[in-house]
């Protein structure tokens, strides 16, 4: 059984704590690899604020070019928007029955989950891999304090990998200020930016 991560993201730009994150679980979790799902259009998330799904794309496919535990996933491009996980999950399992599909998620995500689409669904057949953010601020907090009874009898685990406080919204804002974001994103992601003129305005 071939066990793969999916990391699901607008990746509105990928920058260097997406892939610390996707690197940490490539290698110190038990997967084969971990999927980078490229999300045209996330329900939660302001539509008009992406960059077109060609770009982002190209964008995740320079950053991880070189790591082999690493590969970008397009599926959900060719699926209903908005993209719910749920559809996505559905899909992936019907076109690789082999394959065992765990999410990686920020603790934040997994506090709103109950807001998501069939949420049971994913509750129930998938492991959720969970890198800690509230908790990692709040020493006496743990993972599922506070969550209802399903959470406490899931496939959940607490994955402790380093965190970098970056945003896409900062980088974003910072091009548009004409700040350098160097150190923020990979060097073939800033120069794939500049060269297309992407979030200048």
């Amino acid at each position: 059984m071939t066990n793969i991560g999916l990391y699901f993201g607008t990746f509105n730009p990928i920058h260097l704590g997406h892939l610390v994150i996707a690197n940490y679980m490539a290698h110190h979790a038990d997967l084969d690899k971990v999927w980078l799902v490229v999300s045209p259009h996330n329900p939660l998330k302001n539509l008009h604020e992406l960059m077109p799904d060609h770009h982002r794309l190209q964008m995740v496919r320079l950053a991880i070019k070189e790591n082999e535990k690493l590969e970008v996933c397009d599926a959900e491009f060719d699926l209903p928007k908005p993209s719910y996980t749920i559809h996505t999950l559905r899909h992936l399992r019907k076109e690789f029955p082999d394959y065992r599909f765990s999410i990686i998620m920020g603790e934040d995500n997994l506090v709103n989950l109950t807001k998501w689409k069939d949420y049971m669904e994913i509750l129930e057949h998938y492991p959720l891999m969970v890198y800690p953010r509230i908790s990692a601020q709040q020493p006496d907090r743990k993972l599922l304090d506070g969550l209802p009874t399903e959470f406490q009898v899931a496939q959940i685990t607490q994955c402790d990998a380093p965190l970098l406080e970056i945003s896409s919204t900062f980088i974003r804002e910072s091009i548009r200020d004409k700040k350098d974001v160097r150190y923020l994103v990979p060097e073939a992601v800033t120069n794939y930016i500049s060269n297309n003129f992407l979030y200048e305005e």
